[in-house]
């Protein structure tokens, strides 16, 4: 690909844009900064000025990919919270599919990374917050709701990964057990 000039915001958006093809759809292992640079057409050390590492690269990725589910993700309080969850559900099982390596990458084989996994816990984190909020609940009531829509959302995590790496029933089931549990622990609170 042909060299040009862009400002660095651009260039820096066009490095994440070419990372997120390349890594959606391939193991982690498989993608090498050498190819993003010569997608973006950009050189390798020009890339490394915007991340230092492919680790970088990956989690500023990620992180914009987390910025944008949440900012698809809004709670309306005079809405049913059930068909809004299960509205945000599918917005994040629709970028799990389409990113299938990248989602794989943050849960598995970067699992243990902190900067992958405080992505994954402030958007987890956020997703929290709102879904409290729009309870309506206060004192031990909302104790209760915070530690259940935690262990909630870990749930429908694990579950969701596990299910993207081995596809052994439906993506109708999967949603149809988070938002049952989902039920099941809201009535209890």
């Amino acid at each position: 690909m042909a060299r040009r000039r862009l400002p660095p915001d651009q260039r820096r958006n066009e490095l994440l844009d070419t990372g997120a093809r390349l890594f959606a759809t391939r193991p982690y292992d498989e993608v090498h900064v050498e190819e993003v640079a010569e997608q973006a057409g950009v050189s390798r050390a020009n890339l490394y000025r915007y991340f230092p590492s492919k680790r970088d690269l990956f989690a500023a990725i990620y992180r914009r990919a987390a910025d944008d589910l949440l900012a698809v993700n809004t709670i309306d309080p005079a809405g049913s919270i059930l068909e809004q969850v299960s509205a945000g559900l599918d917005a994040h099982l629709d970028y799990f599919v389409a990113n299938r390596q990248t989602v794989l990458t943050a849960n598995r084989v970067l699992s243990g990374d902190p900067m992958i996994q405080a992505i994954i816990s402030d958007e987890l984190a956020e997703l929290r917050r709102r879904l409290i909020d729009a309870v309506v609940c206060d004192g031990r009531r909302r104790a209760v709701a915070a530690a259940t829509l935690h262990a909630w959302l870990v749930f429908v995590r694990a579950l969701s990964v596990d299910w993207l790496a081995e596809q052994n029933f439906a993506r109708t089931e999967l949603r149809d057990i988070c938002l049952g549990a989902l039920q099941g622990a809201l009535d209890r609170t």
